[in-house]
């Protein structure tokens, strides 16, 4: 089902067309698939050369994630091989679920044989990935910014073809423009207002991340590791026990490598389970009806956006841990007292006051714990909130209001911690590399 239309998207579409869809894989190296395949495909002809850049942010998130289909090797590098091997963009960030043994054999040759060229461009400070293609005697230069799909310069042996592709420049900076103007309220007001069709797109996502948070126990990683905590007495069978399981799951599930689809949010997988499964989870708990939990998940997505409005597409700081869990914490609020803008302003401050510095040190295994974090913080600062608390605004980098508060955490992640991203791109630039890995 497509949500573009041609006339102008109410904001909540916006989103959904630019930040919430389906992805199988981390989404970093699926978007360097995605790039590469963009590029190849107008080559015509099969890839013999690859050259593939990627900004700090998505190098780190691809350099220890297991890619789906890939027997077990982890990194941009043989997703980007896998992509260009496929060369059909029209997949999108799903584009490895058609992966055969055939099309890794061909990827692992181009990796093998040295034609596959990748380097980290330390200075780009936004989501930036770009590939040169050669085959056939041609060469095609392909960007794609702003978004995991958003093509932003698309050259065929020196000459723009930029206008003939579907994903070319979606304009995204006009939605994010506007909410970057707006108070959180009324990004809130404007996003409940739900269509069946967008819905539907909800239900969508909350079928298809359910579905993966049941696959990752049998991994038998962190969320395996927390059942058995439960069963020996150490943790309570309780809501915030069965929340934190079934997310841990999901993650589980994702970084492992499995060939799942999840619905994204911001862009991010690991974000959209958080900000679609624990509104969701806790309202059916709490006995909310599905229309109320529809809109509730509609405001975790527009909130998370709303976030990155100001902290940027991928950002220093835990997207999963914080923003997501303060899109997630502000639906519960809603499910309970509407929009209250006191209450969202004390869920948003607690969980600012209490993960403001937990570092993104890339998509991985681990990611898994962090997203336990998160939704015990989210779920705490939420029922906190209703019950009338939130931190003082004398508190550390506390706002006077919700806005503030998020402009402040954005200004602890560029202005503060600006030399993260390249400190970690470093440190594992420094581990030994293994097989397929980046």
């Amino acid at each position: 089902m497509s949500l573009i239309k041609e006339t102008t998207m109410d904001l909540i579409k916006e989103i959904f067309a630019h930040e919430v869809f389906p992805a199988i894989g981390c989404t970093e190296p699926i978007a360097c698939a995605y790039t590469c395949a963009a590029a190849v495909e107008r080559l015509n002809a099969p890839v013999e050369k690859l050259e593939l850049t990627v900004d700090s942010g998505t190098y780190k998130n691809g350099a220890a994630v297991t890619i789906p289909n890939s027997q077990g090797q982890k990194g941009n590098v043989i997703a980007a091989a896998m992509g260009a091997v496929i060369a059909q963009p029209a997949l999108r960030l799903e584009i490895l679920k058609t992966v055969t043994p055939e099309i890794l054999g061909k990827a692992k040759g181009l990796i093998d044989g040295g034609r596959l060229n990748y380097q980290c461009k330390e200075d780009e400070k936004g989501f930036h990935i770009e590939v040169m293609a050669e085959g056939g005697g041609s060469r095609v230069h392909c960007i794609v910014s702003e978004g995991h799909t958003n093509i932003t310069f698309l050259e065929k042996d020196g000459r723009s073809i930029l206008d003939t592709h579907p994903h070319a420049g979606s304009k995204k900076a006009d939605y994010r423009d506007r909410m970057r103007s707006m108070k959180l309220a009324e990004v809130l007001s404007e996003v409940i207002r739900l269509d069946d069709d967008s819905r539907s797109y909800i239900q969508r996502g909350i079928d298809m991340n359910l579905a993966i948070s049941e696959k990752g126990v049998d991994l038998r990683r962190n969320a395996y590791q927390l059942q058995q905590m439960m069963r020996q007495g150490l943790m309570a069978d309780d809501l915030f026990y069965r929340v934190k399981q079934r997310v841990a799951s999901a993650l589980d599930a994702r970084m492992g490598g499995l060939p799942e689809p999840v619905m994204t949010s911001g862009g991010s997988g690991n974000q959209g389970v958080l900000t679609i499964l624990l509104p969701y989870l806790v309202g059916r708990d709490r006995a909310v009806e599905l229309p109320l939990i529809q809109e509730s998940v509609a405001i975790s997505h527009a909130v998370n956006s709303y976030i990155k409005c100001f902290t940027g597409e991928l950002s220093v700081i835990c997207g999963c841990a914080i923003a997501a869990s303060i899109a997630a914490a502000t639906a519960i609020v809603y499910q309970h007292t509407g929009i209250d803008t006191e209450k969202i302003t004390f869920a948003v401050d607690n969980i600012i006051a209490d993960l403001s510095g937990i570092i993104c040190d890339g998509a991985k295994l681990g990611c898994s714990m962090k997203i336990v974090t998160g939704a015990d913080t989210a779920m705490r600062s939420a029922f906190m909130a209703l019950a009338g608390y939130g931190i003082s605004t004398d508190d550390g980098i506390i706002g006077s209001s919700a806005e503030e508060s998020i402009r402040n955490l954005s200004r602890l992640s560029f202005e503060g911690m600006g030399l993260v991203d390249s400190t970690v791109v470093h440190i594992l630039q420094g581990k030994s590399p293994r097989r397929g890995q980046a």
